[in-house]
């Protein structure tokens, strides 16, 4: 593979323009399919296999005419003090905003009188409106949503506090200054890094044409592959940091071959062969990881897997072709500021100061050396106390309850609340595939167990052989109780009869995800392990290596449910509201997580490798490895938590805990688990570390990420032992 590669480095570096040309074609036509598609036409969440979609499913089928993804929204009337909902004039009022919400738009299927409807609260305080459109959330028009905006003034002018909950609300969401914050750290760490202000805004340069054509694929086809709003989020998120730390480590290699005294083209190629090598391995992980989340079996959820591995696909293609090009294009502007005459033609002699004289990375190695058990001692026990909340981790998917209360949305959530009991902002939708006497027996049934405050009459089909059921929960929607009834039905009830609705889909959602998580990390350790153990021709480093991602996503889901959970520095972190996590946030974590933490083992460890390869003792290539590596793992580190952090910015919830998610992995996992606990661990392996089965080493392929038949290749020809003199330079 490394020989390959290199031929592609050096005919990118020739071929420079047209390889330029090339990618800011692809970005144009991307730009321009994603600015001439049409907004999706469908938002829709489907959970396959489920009893909450199996009478989704019956629902549209029996009821035609009707959608049961049709937004929905809920108009709630608070009476001014002293006065009550139902006196003339503030009846007067509600009726006014009824009748706007029945004109407001030609997507409304139906809106429900309050007074009809029986949604007037025992005291006489509150009521609130149904209503019901004909589309989905997503394909609700800008005119329909502003019209249901604008429908309660009348109401509040005349004294009445008018709030609106719903999904017929849910928009876009603002993710604000956060990433353009986050790209600049970015450049800022790119620059310190290189001394170069050339060389730190090539990865910036190219990581952005990547997520721009990516993003912009992605809109292009959301109509036809209904993807929503958050799957391009997460795509940017991922592809913007993977895509700056890729062109760092293929430009760090270039500037080290540079100093080496090759020629421009030649150390191009040998960049993109050893480096470039780590950077597929490092993308091919991160790629499967995302599209193993298809394992699930949520078209959602796979959806924003492809999505987001696709947007890798295109880093690591930017990274092998148009950073060799870029780097045609920058000549000697790449070299640190003062150092340009010097590394070129003299660099070579220079370059021996560097073996004696320590950096941070040698200082910080031989400090883990002298104290390797007090090293992995903190370290772990530290992870571990930091993942202990994860114990009490509580799964859910946000509602209207998890909004920041100044909105609307939650303010309506309270009074329904206040009002009518919290059961009311999540009711049970149960199905009866039967006649008018199944229906009644389920009503009757459903009306004698604990937790139910009330049961509608069955509504059924124009055929009489389905109704419909709602049933109001005592609890909230995303509490235990209200989980253990929709649980109670299903035990206690037929066959024919489904419990679905939002709550139940929740409910459905999570109980999901939880079974696939423990396939699902099987399936990425097993993988982590496997292709770890190709790479460095060791079956204990693999381990190390498997242990340490558990430990740092652990972490992670310990950090992630102090904060959003339990309320720990919320305020720090912008969480208005805390709550359940999100259903999907422990899967998702692991397959990003694994990805972006083999990025690090591969660029680290495998310098230590190849000391240890050409004759260096344990200690030594954990030294050597710290000396060359560690300053661009840290670089790379720190770009990734500056970018991930940039999302805790978002207005959307569940953007804001990805972020964070992401950010305090990616710093466990790099600075904690890979700087200390890992070498730390090989300090007290000693030889035994890299030892691996004759037999297996038979069986395993041999993938070259450290470029040794590149180099057997070439010959090296003309050089006096080429390896030693790459062990003299320090990029």
């Amino acid at each position: 593979m490394a020989t390959f590669l290199y031929r592609l480095g050096r005919g990118a570096f020739k071929r420079r323009r047209l390889v330029a040309l090339v990618w800011v074609a692809l970005l144009v036509l991307a730009g321009f399919g994603a600015s001439s598609a049409a907004a999706p036409t469908s938002g829709s969440f489907s959970i396959p296999g489920t009893e909450a979609q199996k009478a989704f499913d019956l629902l549209e089928q029996r009821f035609p005419g009707s959608r049961a993804d049709g937004a929905t929204a809920r108009v709630v009337f608070k009476a001014p003090a002293g006065k009550k909902i139902t006196d003339p004039a503030e009846k007067a009022a509600v009726e006014k905003v009824v009748a706007d919400l029945k004109s407001g738009s030609g997507q409304v299927e139906r809106v429900v009188d309050p007074y009809e409807g029986d949604a007037v609260s025992h005291d006489g305080k509150t009521a609130y409106a149904q209503v019901t459109y004909k589309v989905s959330g997503m394909e609700l028009t800008d005119e329909t949503r502003d019209a249901l905006k604008e429908s309660p003034k009348d109401a509040q002018a005349a004294g009445l506090k008018v709030e609106i909950g719903g999904d017929a609300l849910m928009a876009v969401p603002e993710n604000g200054a956060g990433e353009a914050i986050g790209v600049l750290i970015a450049g800022i760490v790119l620059v310190i890094t290189f001394g170069s202000l050339i060389a730190a805004g090539l990865p910036l340069l190219t990581a952005l044409l990547g997520v721009g054509i990516g993003v912009s694929t992605i809109t292009a086809l959301a109509n036809v592959l209904d993807l929503g709003s958050t799957t391009s989020t997460l795509a940017m998120m991922i592809g913007l940091a993977v895509g700056i730390d890729y062109a760092l480590f293929i430009v760090s290699r270039y500037r080290a071959e540079l100093a080496e005294g090759r020629e421009r083209e030649e150390a191009a190629g040998r960049a993109v062969g050893t480096a470039g090598s780590a950077v597929v391995f490092a993308g091919l992980t991160v790629v499967i990881a995302l599209a193993g989340l298809a394992v699930v079996n949520i078209p959602m959820l796979s959806k924003m897997g492809f999505a987001a591995a696709g947007t890798v696909v295109i880093a690591v293609l930017v990274a092998l072709t148009l950073i060799p090009a870029l780097l045609g294009f920058a000549g000697r502007r790449v070299l640190p500021i003062g150092s340009k005459s010097k590394l070129f033609g003299g660099g070579r002699a220079k370059a021996s100061d560097a073996v004696d004289k320590p950096n941070m990375g040698t200082r910080w190695a031989s400090f883990v050396l002298r104290r390797p058990v007090m090293v992995l001692l903190v370290g772990v026990l530290g992870l571990g106390a930091i993942a202990l909340p994860a114990a009490k981790l509580e799964m859910g998917l946000p509602d209207d309850g998890a909004q920041p209360v100044s909105t609307t949305q939650r303010q309506a959530y309270d009074m329904l609340s206040d009002g009518f009991g919290p059961g009311f902002n999540g009711p049970l939708l149960v199905v009866v595939d039967g006649d008018k006497a199944a229906a009644d027996h389920a009503v009757d049934q459903i009306k004698g167990m604990k937790g139910v405050v009330a049961v509608t009459p069955p509504t059924l089909n124009k055929a009489g052989d389905t109704a419909m059921i709602t049933v109001i929960p005592k609890d909230r929607p995303s509490s235990e109780a209200t989980e253990n009834l929709v649980h109670e039905i299903r035990a206690k009830s037929s066959d024919d009869v489904l419990v679905t609705g939002q709550t139940a889909m929740n409910i459905d959602f999570s109980q999901k995800m939880n079974d696939a998580l423990v396939p699902y990390l099987a399936l990425v350790v097993g993988l982590a392990f496997l292709l770890l153990m190709i790479v460095f021709r060791s079956v204990l480093v693999p381990l190390k290596a498997a242990l340490g991602f558990l430990l740092s996503v652990v972490a992670a889901l310990g950090a992630v449910v102090a904060v959003f959970q339990w309320g720990w520095l919320a305020s720090l972190f912008g969480v208005e509201q805390t709550g359940p996590i999100m259903s999907m946030m422990p899967i998702f974590m692991v397959g990003v997580v694994f990805g972006l933490a083999m990025d690090y083992e591969v660029f680290l460890v495998t310098r230590m490798r190849e000391a240890y390869v050409h004759g260096e003792r344990p200690g030594q290539a954990i030294t050597t490895g710290f000396r060359h590596g560690a300053r661009v793992v840290v670089a790379a580190a720190v770009i990734m938590i500056a970018v991930f952090s940039g999302f805790i910015g978002s207005s959307e919830q569940m953007v804001k805990m990805i972020g964070f998610g992401l950010a305090i992995a990616v710093l466990f996992d790099a600075f904690v688990v890979r700087m200390a606990i890992v070498p730390a661990v090989l300090a007290l392996l000693g030889h035994r570390a890299w030892w691996l089965p004759a037999w297996l080493d038979k069986l395993l392929p041999n993938v070259d990420v450290e470029g040794e038949g590149l180099r057997k290749h070439l010959g090296d020809a003309g050089e006096a032992d080429p390896d030693q003199e790459r062990e003299l330079v320090r990029v």
